[in-house]
């Protein structure tokens, strides 16, 4: 195979190495130069497979730049193939800059697909794999994150969302105020020695993973909201649920105004049933 002025983007394990393709290895070892998220990482793969190659850093604060030198030298007849610490390339990634650029350069593109976080979580999730929607990581801005789960409310497709363990507990926070009871699976560590999936739901888990105690990478698998859903919440729940906003420092009226957006019962229902 002719590998010259070739960009390939080359999925890589998201734990466990043995999960990467012979295509993958073969690729990684044939091409001019390797563009990595952290060479670090990658430095980790390559001596695993007994690989010696150049490499070149390419992560969210020099993508301008290095995408700039990388195009240059495909262009003048070299190979590269771009990977990330894990996974496949471009999802929630720098990568999806580099593959425009080369785009735009008229730059010939393969891919070496690999294992996906995103897809494997899916796939044990027990939810619906018909049609799905990948939403990648919450902003920590709030006013960002309130608009983009607002934007979602009504979405019917099952949802997956990237976390860090240590924002989980606001995440799981947040789904639970935003959607509702609904079903999630949180996955947890996939392919690797701590895998866990762990099948439960939004209230389930805003009640027992609030305290940071899941730790690891971290997939968030959601229900979408069913067509012409009707409360399925009782009044006694959506009280529950306003006491509960109180503990953590609300107004009685602000907590049975937040209850009354989750639950569809009348705010003013609940908060009678407050004041009782």
């Amino acid at each position: 195979m002719n590998y010259n002025g070739i960009i390939f983007v080359v999925g890589t394990p998201i734990g466990n190495l043995s999960d990467l393709s012979p295509r993958a290895a073969e690729t990684l070892e044939k091409v001019d130069f390797i563009a990595a998220e952290d060479t670090r990482v990658t430095l980790k793969l390559l001596n695993h497979l007994g690989i010696k190659k150049p490499m070149i850093s390419y992560f969210e604060h020099n993508k301008l730049q290095r995408g700039e030198e990388i195009c240059r030298r495909i262009l003048e007849g070299e190979s590269c193939a771009i990977v990330t610490d894990a996974g496949m390339p471009c999802i929630s990634d720098p990568g999806e800059e580099l593959i425009k650029q080369c785009a735009e350069y008229g730059i010939k593109t393969e891919v070496v697909p690999g294992p996906s976080a995103v897809i494997s979580a899916l796939c044990v999730s027990g939810l619906s794999t018909g049609r799905f929607t990948f939403e990648g990581f919450l902003s920590v801005n709030k006013k960002s994150r309130k608009e983009h789960l607002d934007a979602l409310k009504d979405e019917q497709r099952t949802m997956i969302f990237y976390e860090a363990p240590h924002k989980l507990p606001n995440t799981l926070k947040d789904l639970y105020e935003h959607f509702g009871e609904r079903r999630l699976t949180i996955c947890r560590e996939l392919t690797k020695l701590h895998e866990e999936i762990i099948r439960t739901t939004t209230k389930e888990a805003f009640e027992n993973y609030s305290e940071g105690t899941l730790k690891g990478e971290i997939v968030l698998v959601l229900e979408g909201a069913e067509k012409g859903t009707e409360k399925k919440f009782t009044l006694g729940e959506a009280v529950a649920l306003a006491e509960k906003f109180m503990t953590e420092g609300k107004k009685t009226s602000d907590a049975a105004k937040q209850a009354a957006s989750v639950t569809g019962f009348k705010k003013n229902d609940i908060y009678k049933e407050l004041m009782q």
